[in-house]
């Protein structure tokens, strides 16, 4: 958290991973890092998301002992599956809404000024591509401003989690003040006393308790009686030693009693490190698939520029000049040229042509294959990357009929999202609460998002116009369900057109589709009494 300081982010570094005096510091805290056990990994997937590695360059020797170096063509298989994903799962017409409407009008033009929606999805990109993404909050409170920034799963550190979710947790980013790189760390924590995390203060209890890596007794302990979440930021040079940015608040307290993060993470289990709060990545078992595409994508680049025409000229076709010394040398064509080849002390044959044949359609038979396979096992469904009859436009209907595959997955990981995205809107509202935005109590937040691609949203819209028309649904009840409006605005704004409404049949149809602000399936998150744990 900040006030009107100058110590800002300038973005996601690609290669930006926990320090070690950042790692150092959280265990001099009390706490055990679960990042360790999983960064191997993470680095494992990052790369191939990348195209980096040994399979992507490595050297060979050829017939003479000499050797070289080699690159292998790719068309970043891994990353267009985590790019799929993405869009498919989120878009601009994924909405949220809430109970009252007044908070879903104000969290739409929240997303729409902020942009909320496009960086959302770029972390659902990430996230499924390293296994773990997330949402937190960072507040201005000089400026009286909240922001919803994006992390993956370099940046994450659980500090507290059991098997519902994570109920603690760190971020790590590399930040600028001065001029001058610092690694800002900040700690959203259920309670926190502010002295304990005071540069001049020592650590005066570094036990570990079971199941959690938070001390088991510590300042941080008792400090939070009132169930709110805090945000503890930290800042390090590069020496790892502790700064103080001006501006930057050491401990903020939220007022918010819901997390003020969400993990996102991909509906696969984690089968690499038992009991982890991480996630895994989505392709993590299709690795051997992405070096199948690769290898079948280079095998068909080498193939066409091997297979290119060659011409064998004989000496009498090719021009002469003086080299100064008194020789005479042949003028090349071009130093890059490789298509045409000089035939010494020949006069037979002034010009001859050699064309191969290519091998390609085997091979495009080959590279479909290890398609096809990559979207089996990245849960697209075996005809999702064929390229087989792509110009061919199939109906949603048919999607759905051909690709069962993609739309059980695609539910399960709109299941798993749907948790994130109502919680970190959850914890935004509670905390422009506190900041004195007056909004009412949101009650349930419902997600809905954008099934177009498996769900015939037409056909079902003038199914529920019908059933409108037959009086089997309320007017009010169509209104929720298609526009995201709460029970008092679609009971309001029904009445006042239900006259439109009730003709029902294809005309009222397609009146009803007029303005609908999104398309899909909603989702309902009713509020308990106690904070909502993701999963």
């Amino acid at each position: 958290m900040r006030r009107r300081g100058r110590c800002t982010v300038q973005g996601l570094d690609d290669e930006y991973w926990v320090p070690e005096h950042v790692r150092e510091w959280l265990r001099s805290l009390g706490f055990t890092l679960p990042l360790e056990d999983m960064e191997p990994h993470i680095r494992a997937w990052d790369r191939w998301m990348r195209a980096l590695g040994d399979f992507y360059d490595y050297r060979d020797t050829d017939g003479v002992g000499r050797v070289y170096e080699v690159h292998r063509r790719s068309i970043h298989p891994a990353m267009r599956v985590c790019r799929e994903w993405g869009s498919l799962l989120l878009n601009d017409r994924t909405q949220v809404a809430c109970d009252a409407q007044e908070c879903t009008d104000w969290l739409a033009a929240w997303m729409a000024r902020t942009g909320f929606l496009a960086s959302a999805q770029e972390c659902v990109v990430r996230a499924f591509g390293l296994g773990t993404g997330a949402w937190a909050l960072w507040v201005d409170a000089g400026a009286g401003e909240v922001r919803v920034r994006r992390y993956d799963a370099r940046m994450v550190v659980p500090l507290t989690w059991d098997e519902e979710g994570v109920t603690e947790c760190a971020f790590v980013t590399r930040a600028f003040w001065r001029g001058k790189a610092v690694d800002q760390v900040q700690l959203h924590l259920k309670g926190a006393d502010g002295a304990f995390f005071s540069p001049s203060k020592a650590l005066e209890n570094d036990s570990r308790a079971a199941g959690s890596s938070r001390p088991s007794s510590s300042p941080l302990e008792g400090a939070g009686e009132d169930g709110t979440y805090r945000i503890v930021t930290a800042c390090f040079d590069r020496d790892g030693n502790r700064v103080e940015p001006e501006g930057v608040c050491p401990v903020y307290d939220t007022g918010s009693v819901w997390p003020t993060f969400s993990l996102v993470k991909p509906a696969v289990d984690n089968t690499r490190v038992d009991m982890s709060p991480y996630g895994q990545s989505v392709f993590a078992d299709a690795v051997d698939a992405i070096q199948a595409v690769d290898l079948c994508y280079d095998a068909m680049m080498s193939e066409i520029d091997n297979g290119k025409m060659r011409v064998f000229l004989s000496d009498v076709m090719f021009d002469v000049e003086r080299d100064g010394k008194g020789g005479r040398v042949s003028i090349p064509f071009g130093k890059g040229d490789c298509t045409v080849f000089r035939k010494v002390m020949s006069t037979e044959d002034t010009i001859q042509e050699f064309a191969p044949a290519l091998r390609t359609e085997a091979q495009a038979r080959a590279f479909r294959v290890a398609l096809q396979t990559l979207g089996d096992l990245c849960g697209f469904g075996i005809n999702y990357f064929d390229l087989e009859n792509v110009g061919y436009v199939k109906t949603a209907t048919e999607v759905s009929a051909d690709n069962s595959a993609l739309m059980r997955n695609i539910r399960r990981h709109e299941h798993a999202l749907e948790g994130a995205i109502a919680g970190i809107c959850r914890a935004l509202l509670a905390v422009e609460r506190r900041i004195g935005v007056g909004l009412p109590d949101e009650g349930g937040i419902r997600v809905t998002f954008d099934d177009s691609i498996i769900t015939d949203t037409t056909a079902e819209k003038r199914q529920d116009m019908d059933e409108v028309a037959a009086g089997l649904m309320e007017p009010w009840e169509y209104r929720a369900k298609w526009y995201g409006e709460d029970e008092v605005a679609a009971r309001r704004r029904g009445a006042s057109s239900g006259s439109a409404a009730s003709r029902g049949g294809s005309d009222g149809g397609n009146a009803a589709q007029d303005g609908v602000p999104g398309r899909g399936r909603r989702r309902e998150e009713r509020a308990t009494g106690a904070p909502a744990r993701m999963s």
